[in-house]
């Protein structure tokens, strides 16, 4: 089965390049696009995407609050891809509080929209630049600080985040740690479960924010 995507962006520019880029790659198919934030929950109840490619910033609803809308009205959420001009932009940290998967600069290179796609259908890596890291560190706060310490991570699970936070998949940290595939999607498991968060991007969002990790 290809990997279905739906496009959200109010520029039709970018969608039809987004479009030309995804359907040219044998395993990926668009299903949709919407000019709006405000379109997606419907078309996401319809069309059944894996991946929603959305804008950040949008007239009527933008990224962030359309993001919410979906994880919070749909039983089994798509991943949601948000796509924006500036990396250091705090609409796309929002987003990725709000429970994005991943990020996309618009002026990227084809080949780095395809595996930003592939990326955060998989869910097992992270696309998290320097500049939203550093964007989670300035958010730091003492109550981040305090659910990490009750979090009580082991030491192994403390170096799983770790890996984490610089982006490596299950496979990666397997490899960095010397252990089996399922050791590391066990250890990841309760890092999230112990965190509090639906996912890793949450779990390295509390990473930063508590001071766990530093973005230098």
């Amino acid at each position: 089965m290809p990997l279905t995507v739906l496009l959200v962006d109010d520029e039709p520019l970018v969608r039809a390049g987004l479009r030309a880029v995804l359907s040219a790659q044998p395993d990926i198919e668009v299903v949709g696009e919407a000019a709006d934030g405000a379109a997606v929950i419907p078309l996401v109840r319809q069309l059944r995407p894996d991946v929603v490619a959305m804008d950040v910033r949008m007239p009527l609803l933008d990224g962030i609050e359309a993001t919410r809308a979906v994880l919070r009205s749909v039983s089994e959420p798509p991943k949601i891809l948000v796509i924006t001009t500036f990396e250091n932009d705090e609409y796309v940290y929002g987003a990725l509080r709000a429970g994005a998967d991943g990020f996309l600069l618009k002026r990227s290179r084809p080949a780095e929209i395809v595996n930003a796609v592939r990326l955060v259908a998989e869910g097992d890596s992270l696309l998290f630049p320097a500049a939203v890291r550093r964007l989670a560190a300035e958010y730091g706060s003492t109550s981040a600080r305090e659910a990490m310490d009750r979090a009580a991570l082991t030491e192994r699970e403390a170096d799983v985040l770790r890996l984490m936070t610089r982006g490596l998949s299950n496979a990666e940290i397997a490899g960095r740690l010397v252990v089996g595939t399922e050791t590391v999607k066990s250890h990841v498991s309760a890092v999230l479960a112990k965190l509090g968060a639906r996912d890793r991007t949450q779990a390295v969002i509390a990473a930063y924010e508590s001071g766990f990790v530093s973005p230098g």
